[in-house]
């Protein structure tokens, strides 16, 4: 008992660590200043900018991932590229409804075809496509070379939908914290922001790591699925008991 307690500890540390991080984000988006032109609604920058930041690092991942996969052929490599960019797409899902929140009321539409919206929603269906390759293919080894190949290229999507605030005139301001020569945000915003940002690495990776133990669990379940269905086929299945035929049972 005594060995398996450091053990429970270090795995609930993570979940532990995105708690307060979480409570430490909302706490200072509350309590950081209102901004002078949109008030109170400018605190959906601390939900929708964080999220779109570890969506890019996620499909990141995804595409170090595949690269692994496809030097190494380890099915493990595959796995962890699987469960990024399943954490990448609820991410972005999330950039996407908070950005159609925050339209609403400063621009006066829930969505435009603007390129920064048009361009982020393109990323959404291409890693929705991604995972439903993942999907559609049964041969771990097929599945994992073909994914890999579109994790790899879909991932040059991301700094044209990052920089085309810049290359085009679109209804999307441009950057607040990396614009060239200086930062658009008081020290205490960028505070705010910096503790969100955080909180939204901590939930990410106590997301990821509990795909990855339902990934194992699938995994088990399959090869005792399969077990079985070979047992069956070899004729190892377990033999009906032979029926003892006494007295009145007796068939003549």
């Amino acid at each position: 008992m005594t060995t398996d307690a450091p053990s429970r500890v270090s795995s609930r540390l993570p979940a532990v660590v995105a708690v307060v991080a979480v409570a430490l984000a909302l706490l200072f988006a509350f309590l950081s200043p209102r901004d002078a032109t949109q008030g109170d609604l400018a605190r959906m920058f601390y939900v929708h900018v964080p999220s779109v930041i570890v969506a890019y690092l996620a499909f990141v991942g995804t595409m170090v991932c595949a690269i692994g996969y496809l030097r190494t052929r380890n099915l493990r490599w595959d796995r962890w590229a699987g469960a990024s960019a399943e954490l990448g797409v609820v991410l972005l899902g999330l950039t996407l409804a908070t950005g159609m929140i925050w339209a609403k009321p400063v621009w006066g539409v829930w969505w435009t075809w603007d390129a920064r919206l048009t361009l982020t929603a393109l990323l959404f269906f291409v890693y929705l496509g991604y995972l439903g390759v993942r999907r559609s293919i049964a041969d771990p080894q097929m599945r994992a070379a073909r994914s890999a190949v579109l994790g790899v290229v879909a991932v040059a999507l991301i700094p044209i939908v990052h920089f085309s605030v810049t290359w085009w005139r679109t209804l999307h301001q441009p950057p607040t914290l990396l614009r060239p020569g200086e930062i658009q945000m008081d020290f205490p915003l960028v505070v705010a922001f910096v503790v969100s940002l955080g909180a939204f690495l901590a939930v990410s990776i106590v997301l990821f790591r509990t795909r990855l133990e339902l990934d194992d669990v699938e995994a088990a379940l399959f090869t005792a699925a399969s077990s079985g269905r070979n047992a069956v086929l070899a004729g190892d299945a377990i033999d009906p008991p032979p029926v003892t035929v006494t007295g009145e049972n007796r068939v003549l």
